[in-house]
């Protein structure tokens, strides 16, 4: 009797058609129950292992299309052109010009890294230190740290900042700045402002604008949800008599 003979090309087939398969959706495709038939089959395709799920899922290098960050997701399922997980988050943190707080490399990745921002600091590919009461993940690289600390100083100095390395002038004067376009606000202007970088923050930004711009965070969530719900009183700022004067129109002679 001649032995089975199993094909990578089925493999593909299937992948090319669904994108991602999970082990059990790959032995099917084969007519096999063993799972080495399957990753010797799969080597010589190229393929890519999710870091989310658990690594469960599959794909190809030729299907992925990673975006800007590395990644590429297809139905929620995220891959990695760095690998697993551990590789994508030390990547990201080592690469980070201000480092990393655990939820905001777990907003970035989609998936919770609390485990493994833990795996990476007790290996030492990452470094450690407590910020603003939470851990901030550094590169281990001494040089690059010291750039990525310098630059976090700046951002919680200037919360509305996103990327403080690309200022082309100091944390304070751009602080002195910001401060003094607000005090030129009116009060519904001066929370509205508020509001949306806020929203630019995200989780947390009600709190670290209303210590920036010495605010009630009440005031700064009542801004947010005002954009969100477009309730803005427009016609309030203007001043009466302002605008453009009306042209009285001539009559013929």
């Amino acid at each position: 009797m001649r032995p089975l003979s199993f094909r990578s090309d089925e493999l593909r087939s299937l992948l090319l058609r669904s994108q991602i398969a999970t082990l059990d959706e790959l032995k099917h495709a084969l007519g096999t129950s063993v799972d080495v038939t399957v990753f010797r089959k799969l080597k010589p395709l190229d393929y890519l292992t999710s870091y989310s799920h658990r690594g469960r899922y599959y794909t190809l290098h030729e299907i992925a299309h990673f975006d800007e960050k590395g990644l590429w997701s297809h139905a929620n399922v995220w891959f990695s052109q760095f690998g697993t997980l551990l590789a994508t988050a030390e990547s990201f943190v080592n690469r980070s010009p201000r480092g990393y707080f655990a939820e905001e490399l777990a907003r970035d990745l989609h998936v919770d890294v609390q485990d493994a921002l833990h795996q990476l600091a007790q290996q030492r590919r990452v470094t450690r230190q407590i910020a603003s009461g939470l851990y901030l993940y550094t590169a281990i690289d001494r040089t690059i740290q010291q750039g990525q600390l310098l630059t976090r100083r700046k951002v919680e100095a200037v919360p509305t900042v996103g990327d403080a390395s690309v200022l082309e002038v100091s944390a304070e004067e751009l602080k002195a700045s910001i401060l003094l376009f607000y005090s030129l606000l009116d009060e519904q202007q001066r929370r509205l402002y508020a509001g949306l970088e806020s929203l630019k923050l995200g989780r947390g930004g009600d709190r670290s604008l209303a210590d920036f711009l010495d605010l009630d965070p009440h005031t700064v969530a009542r801004g947010r949800q005002q954009l969100l719900a477009q309730d803005v009183e427009v016609d309030r700022a203007r001043k009466t008599g302002g605008g453009r004067r009306r042209v009285e129109k001539k009559r013929p002679k």
